[in-house]
């Protein structure tokens, strides 16, 4: 897939709203499927960017990684709720790594799929993750059509689901719903849009520098320039030889070389004049400002995606930006993906999921956990007393808590 191709696909979206697939020859539709994209391949545009974009991967990475989190805490007292967490499919997957996929393919794609199984008796509840490109919305909106590979799509092939909160009976007796989460946009009314639709450019050019520094190597970092050539030349396609030979044994990309082939004169007049274009000392200005760019179009911190190592490791950065992503973007997008979870598990269960939440930790500790509470509260320049009756009480709740675990 060419990146013309790609930039094309881009603009389109920008420039249409979600147009309905008719009886036209673009790959992988019908006349009721809504495309995704202008040509219905925009996820497997946005898949291919985030492979060749190092900066923008790894963002999407941690962002995803963050969003999941550590595990979930749940109420103790309800064992069947622990159960769900800990096995929610019958594939064996636990509920993090299923948040964990789908907040990955929201990151990616602006959009999420997740399937939900029971049966007419509720008896069970199984949650799988389905990977978003393989999904389509169904021209009544109230469906979605799932296909292997939408550039050959075929509707003999393809499974057709209802959308949460309907239920449909499938050939093995199940009951089963997909919840589509989606990123709200002004004039996209049935998919997300990616996060980071503002920032494609600056993927892009990571992308092009990074390519270029490649072919710079390769090429040894052979300078740019015209090669003039003086021989006698017998007929254009005699010139247009010897042309394609040099270029063959000295062009290379970068350091290309325009070969002029001219008729011989008195003495031989041959000669490279290399073009020294300072311009070379501002890719990696523009490399650093698209990487800068980037980071703000996913609404997230260098720190926090390891973009800020090589000038230094400062841990109250990182704690400071964790907290701040925390409370802006991190708890939001995990209230987003346990809403219908939480309402899955009461409907079909009759189970209270209220309790459950993800559980949080920063990247990095700013004191060692062998601190005690009056000592942590002294080196943060705060009143402290270590005689205090409440710390001491709950110093001995958490060594007492310790020994339990031990002993267990």
């Amino acid at each position: 897939m060419s990146e013309q191709k790609i930039a094309t696909r881009i603009a389109a979206t920008e420039n249409r709203v979600e147009p309905l697939l008719g009886s036209t020859t673009v790959a992988g539709c019908d006349s009721k499927i809504w495309r995704w994209g202008d040509d219905n391949m925009l996820p497997y545009a946005l898949s291919l960017i985030a492979r060749r974009s190092v900066a923008h991967r790894r963002i999407i990475n941690d962002k995803a990684d963050y969003i999941a989190g550590k595990g979930l805490a749940f109420d103790e007292d309800v064992p069947l709720l622990g159960n769900i967490v800990r096995r929610a499919n019958g594939s064996g997957d636990t509920m993090r790594s299923i948040i964990s996929r789908l907040a990955f393919d929201e990151a990616m794609f602006g959009n999420a799929f997740m399937e939900v199984v029971t049966d007419d008796k509720h008896s069970f509840l199984s949650l799988y993750h389905i990977d978003a490109s393989l999904c389509r919305l169904a021209r009544d909106m109230e469906h979605v059509i799932l296909h292997h590979n939408w550039r050959v799509y075929r509707s003999s092939e393809a499974q057709r689901l209802p959308l949460y909160p309907n239920f449909e009976k499938q050939t093995d007796g199940t009951l089963r719903s997909v919840v589509h989460y989606k990123d709200y946009e002004p004039l996209f009314s049935h998919y997300g849009v990616a996060p980071y639709i503002a920032g494609l450019d600056a993927a892009a050019i990571l992308y092009k520098t990074d390519r270029w520094n490649i072919s710079r190597i390769d090429n040894a970092f052979q300078l740019s320039g015209v090669m003039f050539l003086d021989g006698a030349i017998d007929s254009e396609s005699e010139a247009d030889r010897l042309v394609r030979l040099a270029e063959e044994k000295f062009s290379g990309n970068p350091g290309q070389v325009l070969f002029v082939l001219r008729d011989k004169s008195d003495g031989d007049n041959s000669r490279f004049i290399p073009i020294d274009s300072s311009a070379d000392g501002d890719w990696p200005t523009l490399h650093t400002q698209a990487e800068s760019d980037l980071v703000i179009a996913h609404s997230w911190f260098r720190s926090l995606s390891g973009l800020d190592y090589s000038s230094g490791f400062s841990t109250d950065r990182i704690l400071h930006e964790y907290d701040v992503a925390l409370n802006t973007v991190i708890l939001s997008e995990q209230e987003q993906l346990l809403e219908p979870i939480r309402d899955i598990i009461r409907t079909v269960l009759n189970l209270d999921a209220s309790s459950l939440e993800i559980v949080n930790r920063p990247p990095t500790r700013s004191k060692p956990m062998y601190m005690r509470v009056w000592e942590a509260r002294k080196a943060d320049g705060m009143e402290y007393d270590e005689n205090d009756p409440e710390q001491r009480l709950f110093i001995a709740q958490i060594n007492q808590n310790n020994t339990t675990k031990l002993e267990s």
